[in-house]
């Protein structure tokens, strides 16, 4: 028999090295700390669970956690877009907004993702430039440059110049996203909670021609597009 000290010594064991493997695994997020892996794991089963994420081309991920400069290019078909995304990728993406599409109810949250906000009203530089810093720091960029959710659905949008400057400016390498199956809901809220089979597909990165004008960048990567979503 064990004495009583013996056996607590191992519980205590037992309970350190659970917890040492628990932490090791929500480090494992994009961010690389427990808060954010936390939130990326439950992320993750939130994407499967409600939205019977599929994710195809996964060989053109990039590896490790920190693989930029890169901008992630992806066409808009539900507000909830952003959140499958990041789900299927294991590097942080610091997404770009309008910031007329910035809530005041969620104020904590696009704080804590680091959304990084553009003013397509007033056309102010102030975000496109926040943006070409985080890219010449090494980070990775997300973009939808349709500029807002596509309608009809399925109907690609023509891209906002701003996606062309960034390009021209940062000479970053681009991961095209599609994306397809979302909820076809009225507002882009109501498209975090109504179910779907969503699927989002990576594809070759590349880099954008040298020589070319940023609208003449946009125009490229649009032609990319539709030639994807075909």
């Amino acid at each position: 028999m064990y004495d009583r000290p013996v056996i607590w010594a191992g519980l205590i064991l037992i309970g350190l090295v659970a917890w040492a493997a628990i932490c090791r695994w929500l480090l494992a997020g994009p961010r690389g700390d427990v808060e954010a892996g936390l939130a990326w794991r439950f992320l993750r089963l939130y994407a499967r669970v409600v939205h019977r994420l599929r994710v195809e081309g996964e060989e053109h991920l990039p590896g490790g956690r920190s693989p930029g400069p890169l901008v992630v290019v992806m066409n808009h078909t539900a507000g909830v877009d952003p959140l499958l995304v990041q789900a299927a990728c294991w590097f942080e993406i610091r997404f770009v907004m309008a910031t007329d599409m910035r809530h005041p109810a969620g104020e904590w949250f696009w704080r804590w993702a680091r959304v990084i906000f553009v003013d397509r009203i007033k056309g102010e530089a102030t975000g496109a430039r926040e943006a070409i810093r985080h890219l010449a720091d090494g980070g990775v960029l997300g973009i939808f440059p349709e500029g807002g959710i596509e309608r009809p659905r399925g109907v690609l949008m023509p891209f906002q110049p701003g996606v062309g400057l960034i390009l021209s400016r940062s000479r970053a390498p681009v991961l095209g996203v599609t994306i397809g199956g979302t909820p076809d809901a009225r507002t882009a809220w109501g498209s975090l909670v109504r179910p779907s089979r969503s699927v989002v597909r990576f594809h070759p990165i590349y880099k954008p021609s040298d020589g070319l004008s940023a609208k003449e960048l946009a125009a490229e990567l649009e032609a990319r597009f539709r030639e994807w979503l075909r």
